[in-house]
């Protein structure tokens, strides 16, 4: 790491106003520094032509650089294309899919947005090599975001007619969004809702076929590797985790940095320090302690042995001027809302851990404290996907790392500091990255829409817009359209992003 070439900041629209940075030799991002975004020419100067590869060579090359899933779980992305593979041949067609996870739930993540914003071509390219090694009938990308889409969408058309063929998907904006067979459902256009533990993608994934899934730098780092070589791969970071990470610094820094590299080099590299601890992989994440963080390195090994993980790449420094136990409550809030709504750990016990922890928080004592590890305990493995298990997670993280903190408010006295804001939550950016309705036009009211085809009843609406929906005596909406005030506005967007049934709609 001798050089560092710091790219021109670039928006990602009124919601998100990132900047770029590369560590050492560039890979991913290379070509930044002249041009927001590499189109179909510019990203083959750059890059170039990109090789094919027969089943076993991309198997052996996953292998031989060690590479795991971007996303969060770090999955061996050999294992899953062996999986594929395995599962193709059992069918009497062979028939495969390939699917990029471009949805980047995560409120703190912006490095996948970042990838596809700036340099979709080099994802494609991911996804095309994996595609034509599997004899793939179909490449599906699947995104949040319309700035996203029209970038994804935009390159697409650059590349002309390919196969198997390529198309953008943009679905619900929610946490849980990219699960995979969530995003998978999504896209065969059913709910994008989790389908439940034990569902592998591997097996059946989209259209009912043996499914590569994976995470938007998962592709886009195949595809370097692609063109380097193994040996050419490992010449940048650590020997048993080769290459480099992009990481999301305070949710708005996207860094592209060799492993191995001291997290505190990091930090300052956006000007930043590690405060009162560092939150690692996001809201499903741990913290660290700010002496754990000025010795960790960006590595998962390194990591693990700290109790932490890399997960999505996001790394969230915790200023001192806010309060660690408000922002915690405000997060835990917000991962009880993005609740799925299909089984009862999420639907009921993620909004009692919250309200435990916000009780705690308001003097509860120390009965109050170990009250909230027994509810993060009971939701453990229990839901239907690993919302609940990330969000328990991240709970006993905070109690652990910031427990002198939350001593001081389960007692009574607290820390004297306020909430800030500092973890930041998709309504604190007032919903103007595109995906989410933007301010209403005065001269037409926006209304709630209730599609009836779709509306299970679940009422869960009600709980978060109390001030625009009403249930009738059976539990379902007791209007098919209600208007909207503009400051309950908000409050109409967080309802139709939370219902279980996308049975919502804001329109005007």
């Amino acid at each position: 790491m001798t050089s560092v070439e710091p790219l021109v900041p670039r928006s990602h629209g009124p919601a998100a106003a990132p900047s770029l940075a590369c560590l050492g030799p560039p890979r991913l991002l290379a070509g930044l520094d002249q041009a927001a975004r590499l189109d179909r020419v510019a990203h083959l100067t750059v890059h170039g032509s990109l090789p094919d590869l027969r089943p076993a060579e991309l198997v052996d090359l996953a292998e031989n650089i060690s590479l795991r899933g971007r996303g969060g779980a770090g999955f061996p992305f050999a294992r899953k294309l062996r999986a594929v593979l395995a599962a193709a041949r059992r069918r009497t067609d062979g028939r495969t899919a390939v699917v990029v996870n471009g949805s980047e739930g995560e409120p703190s993540c912006l490095k996948d947005t970042a990838l596809l914003l700036h340099a979709p071509h080099l994802v494609l390219d991911g996804a095309q090599l994996v595609a034509r090694a599997l004899r793939a009938e179909t490449v599906r990308v699947g995104v949040t975001r319309r700035d996203v889409e029209a970038s994804v969408g935009a390159a697409i058309a650059e590349r002309g007619p390919v196969r198997p063929p390529l198309s953008v998907t943009r679905l619900p904006e929610r946490f849980v969004t990219g699960e995979s067979s969530a995003l998978t459902r999504g896209l065969d256009e059913g709910p994008a809702l989790p389908a439940g533990r034990g569902v592998r993608t591997s097996e059946r994934g989209l259209g009912g076929l043996p499914t590569l899934f994976s995470n938007t730098e998962t592709f886009a780092q195949l595809a370097v590797a692609a063109r380097l070589g193994a040996l050419g791969y490992r010449e940048t970071g650590l020997p048993d985790e080769p290459g480099t990470a992009l990481l999301t610094v305070a949710g708005q820094h996207v860094v592209e940095t060799p492993t191995g590299v001291p997290l505190p080099y990091v930090l300052e590299l956006c000007g930043l320090g590690h405060g009162q601890g560092v939150l690692l992989g996001g809201y499903h994440g741990r913290w660290l302690r700010p002496y754990d963080a000025r010795r960790a390195l960006v590595s998962r090994a390194s990591l693990s042995a700290l109790g932490a993980t890399l997960g999505a790449g996001a790394v969230l420094p915790l200023p001192e001027g806010t309060c660690p136990v408000g922002e915690t409550v405000r997060v835990a809030h917000w991962l009880a809302g993005e609740s799925a709504g299909q089984c009862g750990p999420c639907v009921l016990g993620l909004p009692s851990l919250a309200r435990a922890l916000a009780g705690a928080a308001d003097g509860g004592g120390t009965a109050a404290l170990e009250a909230v590890r027994r509810r993060a305990d009971a939701v453990d493995r229990r839901g239907a996907c690993a919302h609940p298990d990330g969000t328990a997670g991240f709970v006993r993280s905070a109690l652990d790392v910031l427990d002198d903190d939350f001593r001081l408010h389960a007692h009574g006295s607290g820390c004297g500091r306020p909430v800030l804001g500092t973890l930041g939550l998709p309504e604190d950016t007032g919903g103007g990255d595109g995906a989410r309705p933007g301010p209403a036009d005065p001269a037409e009211p926006a209304r709630l829409v209730v599609n009836w085809t779709l509306c299970q009843g679940h009422g869960l609406c009600a709980g978060v817009a109390p001030g625009t929906i009403r249930l009738d005596a059976d539990g379902y909406p007791a209007r098919a359209a209600a208007p909207v005030p503009e400051h309950l506005r908000r409050q109409a967007q967080r309802a139709v992003r939370r219902c279980p049934a996308l049975a919502l709609r804001l329109e005007g």
